[in-house]
């Protein structure tokens, strides 16, 4: 094919690029910092959003849907959470366009908003305006509330799927009746979170709570999901947020308890995005294209015919049919490439960069003898498999890479984890990349400080580390316990 990738080893930023684009997931628009989502890309997010919201469902869960447009004022109600988003935030000022004396289109300066209005970044600010008028008492209460929608954050870099101008996500907002029943939603989306990243996307990921430096902007704690790719940098994955009753107090929304006295509700708030789709490529890939965990992949099987003869090609199709349905019974996605415009040498490569996981070639010989060649797609491995009862043992296959395909990356991220002690170690082991559990004193002043000259964050602080008296790995002080360092996307 013609659509050679840059080697990972040579330049892992470009190669991830180039993998993209070329594998047909996405490719940048004409608008700044914005990406178009092609057809293969998006059934892949179709199938995580299905996932998802399946699981939010489960538990308790509806989706709703608020404006895109939010009133400035809003923001200024909760005043952390507009200090973290105002650098980030797409504003309308005007309502109409007009031709000028040159025919150029250009904005009517008559047709000025009385109050500008802000392309949401997220939506806490207009959803909780709107609670104010559907929580009256505690009958309302708990409100388990999802969106699917899309958000503009105005960035600077960009790089598709894990950092664009607009990108698409879900976002939960719920209001409880007491603290205790908030932080329990939140720690329950971060297990949903989990899940779907280990038993769908085959990422392992680390549970914990943020720093106060990398908390999102008005919230009391924010639990996360950090993941690691193949270059040694973090990606978050997931987040969940414990907001306390900032947001109610801030847009006053109150309900009568039980005992008939008003009480402030309690909040949460969470989101996945298309930058999962990031972490599929880059946690899983090669240098000869996608590697789709059989979950996610829009084609779990693609069959090739190999002929020379019409006649053969004919014999090929009835076999295939049957094939097929006996696949499809089993809800397996299958496509027959029976285009007779490419050579199979070029199909098996296309199917190969698209990451299809099985890949079934079937000629003359192959109906002799009622076999078929089966390749694997996430070892590059071929066998010969007889015919019989070829519908389940390629099930059975799928579910053998889907958890080859996990545990591999698990033991990648097992390679890629270290214990630092000193500063020395610290600074060496950052440029090679990986996650870093070190000692640190637990300030903000002391973690941007190791942000300025490393680059490297706190990602997460994990629920299953132990306590371990140490020495903060910059200043010497005191700690109780290690924290995951990394540098990040």
């Amino acid at each position: 094919m013609a659509k050679e990738l840059t080697s990972r080893a040579e330049n892992y930023s470009q190669w991830y690029n180039d993998l993209v684009i070329k594998s047909d997931l996405a490719e940048n628009s004409s608008v700044r910092g914005s990406m178009v989502i092609k057809p293969y890309g998006f059934a892949i997010w179709e199938k995580m959003q299905a996932a998802l919201d399946k699981m939010f469902k489960e538990t308790g869960h509806q989706n709703a849907y608020f404006p895109l447009l939010i009133p400035k004022s809003f923001f200024s109600k909760e005043a952390s959470h507009v200090e973290g988003f105002a650098k980030e935030c797409a504003v309308v000022t005007h309502y109409r366009l007009k031709t000028d004396e040159n025919g150029k289109v250009v904005v009517d300066e008559d047709a000025k908003l009385e109050e500008e209005l802000i392309i949401r970044p997220t939506s806490e600010a207009i959803i909780w305006d709107t609670y104010k008028n559907w929580i009256q008492s505690y009958r309302d209460l708990p409100l388990l509330i999802n969106q699917w929608a899309n958000v503009v954050r105005w960035e600077m870099r960009t790089r598709l799927f894990l950092r664009t101008t607009e990108f698409l996500w879900q976002e939960g907002h719920t209001a409880h009746s007491t603290r205790e029943e908030a932080i329990e939603e939140a720690e329950l989306i971060l297990d949903i979170y989990a899940d779907f990243a280990e038993k769908w996307i085959g990422v392992p990921v680390l549970k914990g709570l943020k720093s106060p430096n990398e908390r999102f902007a008005g919230a009391v704690e924010t639990y996360c999901i950090e993941a690691l790719m193949q270059d040694g940098k973090a990606l978050q994955s997931g987040t969940s947020h414990f907001l306390g009753q900032n947001f109610a107090k801030a847009f006053d929304v109150k309900y009568v308890t039980k005992e008939n006295k008003l009480e402030y509700v309690w909040a949460t708030s969470w989101g996945v995005s298309t930058r999962l789709m990031g972490a599929l490529v880059m946690a899983h890939s090669d240098d000869n294209g996608l590697v789709l965990p059989p979950k996610l992949a829009p084609i779990q099987v693609v069959i090739v015919p190999i002929y020379r003869k019409p006649e053969q090609m004919e014999a090929i199709r009835n076999k295939v049919d049957v094939i097929t349905s006996n696949l499809k019974a089993r809800n397996i996605s299958v496509k027959f490439d029976d285009r007779d415009t490419f050579k199979p040498g070029y199909k098996f490569a296309e199917w190969e960069l698209k990451g299809v996981p099985v890949r079934l070639a079937i000629g003359p010989r192959d109906l002799e003898n009622e076999t078929v060649e089966v390749a694997r797609r996430d070892t590059l491995e071929k066998e010969v498999l007889q015919m019989e009862d070829i519908a389940e043992k390629i099930e059975h296959l799928l579910e053998k890479i889907q958890d080859n395909i996990f545990q591999k990356a698990f033991s990648f991220r097992d390679n890629s984890t270290f214990y630092v002690d000193t500063w020395d170690e610290f600074k060496i082991q950052v440029e090679k990349g990986g996650f870093m559990w070190a000692h640190w004193d637990g300030t903000p002043e002391t973690e941007q400080k190791i942000k300025d000259e490393t680059k490297a964050t706190i990602r997460v602080i994990p629920f299953d580390g132990k306590g371990e008296a140490g020495k903060c790995v910059f200043t010497g002080k005191p700690s109780e316990r290690r924290v995951v360092f990394a540098r990040a996307y």
